[in-house]
């Protein structure tokens, strides 16, 4: 597992054009203002908010931001304020994440994996066959929906478990988004990515 100064997730044996590509996007990320990132994840969280892939679902799994990740914090609430059932992951073994349901979402988190906000112990946890739809981090992405993750393989793994046609609904800064991105065969892609400029649905 990595060790606790690298970036989230991150791992050195990725093939070099992934992790080329990671890290470019991850210091564009970085990169940004604090004021022009606060903007940009209010705008993004809202614009999520209206896809009806979500608007439809009733279990989804989403993610608390670190670090320079999009603040989602207002599409959190707003998933607890629909009355649907907000889950979050917990690192459990490499390889390995859990989803856990949360209701409120500064009682409910404590500091996990690396300084990850992630559920506390106690809560319920939601098996991946449950989830209606995953919101989905990640450092790059593309227009096919291929997606570049911190490099532990933790997400690949748990959608892996999810029902073939859950949506899969990536959230990145526009400057995340590149022209390809060279994936292997268990990067699995996402349906949609919701960007300040717009949503992608690939294919």
């Amino acid at each position: 597992m990595p060790a606790p100064t690298q970036d989230r997730r991150s791992q050195e044996h990725a093939d070099p054009d992934k992790a080329a590509a990671r890290r470019r996007c991850l210091a564009a990320r970085d990169a940004l203002t604090a004021e022009r990132h606060r903007r940009l994840s209010a705008a993004l969280c809202e614009r999520a908010r209206g896809l009806p892939e979500l608007g439809a679902a009733t279990v989804i799994m989403s993610f608390a931001a670190f670090r320079s990740e999009i603040d989602t914090t207002p599409l959190n609430e707003w998933i607890l304020a629909e009355g649907k059932t907000l889950c979050l992951p917990r690192v459990l073994a490499p390889r390995l994440m859990a989803a856990f349901r949360v209701t409120d979402l500064t009682a409910d988190l404590a500091p996990g994996s690396w300084g990850i906000p992630e559920p506390r112990d106690g809560l319920e946890e939601v098996p991946p066959e449950r989830m209606d739809a995953v919101i989905v981090p990640g450092s790059a992405f593309d227009a096919a929906g291929r997606r570049c993750g911190y490099g532990g393989g933790f997400y690949d793994a748990f959608l892996a478990r999810t029902r073939a046609n859950v949506p899969r609904v990536g959230l990145a800064f526009g400057v995340q988004v590149i022209p390809r991105l060279e994936c292997e065969d268990h990067d699995l892609p996402v349906t949609a990515i919701v960007t300040e400029d717009g949503v992608l649905r690939p294919g």
